[in-house]
């Protein structure tokens, strides 16, 4: 393809404007809340319990790409924690009104996110794979894949199925290592073309020749069976930094709004530990993703901190904190500048947009295009 995702293809866009929207509305946000409440109040005392929580928060969990409870110890954490954002860690119960509050926090922290990574959901129907597989960039691109795989040894089958792991939805491809996709799409078409050279060692013509053919008919397959994805990518080249150092007004009121925020020694004084803390407050205002969200970002994050000494354990107070802080984000500004850190991914839509598990708290995004499912 090479222009990117084209607009026919896509079905909704969530970039955060219809949560934004939905919590700036005082009106609509109290009714949103007050149905919210009704649904997950099962005892209708007037007060969520725990157990009640739950369904919130797996919706929450959900809606920001965990896997479900009790899947990882990792998304288990993250869990707890969005509990404890409810329940500050010892309450038994919660109020409509405490709910309404950390629920309108949490959602415009998920807007923010998504105003810098819109969440695209594409219809993959086997268009956009035709222009690719019959466009000038196909053979070179085949090759390309081929000779960055260990391939002495490796079966032409194996060499298929790994050359299609490359393929993105930018080629028209959905991600083929979805149980569904591998199942339903995959499998079948490797079924359907195999020989006796599938067990093979593969060279780079015969893959060239049965990978082109396997394309094909997954071609066909898209067609009868359109794929939803959910996609959604940026490239991080520190340019958000770069804005916001650029204006001292806003750098100075970000600084002040994380420091106001960070646990206090004589309420002057702040651990130098909470720099991470902080640097996640300043994040959404730098163009950065949360800590932990992203490896390579963290890789960067962590040699930044080691470089500036950052995770001493020593007290700073104010001055320092924003001198250091600025030192911190210039340097990773540097760092992206130098090597910028693409990020794109690609999930399969399993469900029915209405009726999806994140319908539970977050509003259907009204940004629709044409050729809807």
């Amino acid at each position: 393809m090479g222009g990117g995702i084209q607009e026919k293809k896509k079905v909704a866009v969530y970039d955060g404007s219809d949560i934004r929207e939905l919590v700036g509305d005082e009106r609509a946000f109290t009714s949103f809340v007050d149905d919210k409440f009704s649904e997950l109040d099962r005892d209708r005392d007037g007060k969520l319990s725990v157990k009640e929580l739950k369904p919130a928060v797996s919706a929450i969990g959900a809606s920001l790409g965990l896997p479900a409870p009790g899947s990882s110890p990792d998304s288990d954490h993250i869990y707890h924690e969005v509990l404890n954002e409810f329940t500050h860690g010892k309450q038994e119960q919660v109020s409509k009104t405490e709910f309404k509050e950390v629920l309108s926090d949490i959602l415009l922290g998920m807007a923010a996110g998504l105003n810098r990574d819109p969440i695209v959901i594409l219809r993959i129907d086997g268009e956009d794979l035709r222009e690719f597989v019959d466009g000038s960039s196909f053979e070179l691109e085949a090759i390309s894949i081929f000779s960055r795989m260990e391939s002495s040894g490796m079966s032409l089958r194996h060499c298929i199925i790994k050359a299609l792991e490359q393929l993105t939805v930018e080629h028209g491809m959905p991600p083929s290592n979805d149980s569904w996709v591998l199942n339903n799409i995959v499998e079948p078409t490797l079924q359907s073309v195999a020989n006796d050279q599938y067990k093979q060692p593969a060279s780079q013509d015969i893959f060239l020749s049965e990978f082109r053919k396997v394309v094909e008919n997954i071609i066909l397959r898209l067609k009868e069976h359109p794929v939803i994805v959910a996609h959604s990518g940026n490239t991080f080249d520190g340019s958000g930094i770069k804005r916001l150092l650029m204006n001292k007004f806003e750098l100075e009121k970000v600084l002040d709004a994380a420091w106001r925020g960070l646990p206090k020694i004589d309420s002057q004084k702040a651990p130098r530990g909470y720099l991470r803390v902080a640097l996640d407050e300043v994040a959404p205002s730098a163009g950065l993703p949360p800590f932990g969200s992203l490896s390579q970002m963290d890789t960067v994050v962590n040699e930044v901190f080691k470089m500036v000494n950052a995770d001493e354990g020593k007290i700073v107070e104010e001055a320092e904190f924003k001198k250091t802080m600025t030192e911190i984000l210039g340097s990773i500004m540097l760092q992206l500048e130098g090597k910028p850190i693409v990020f794109s991914s690609s999930s399969v839509v399993h469900e029915p947009l209405a009726s999806s598990t994140t319908d539970t708290l977050l509003p259907i995004p009204s940004t629709e295009v044409s050729d809807k499912i």
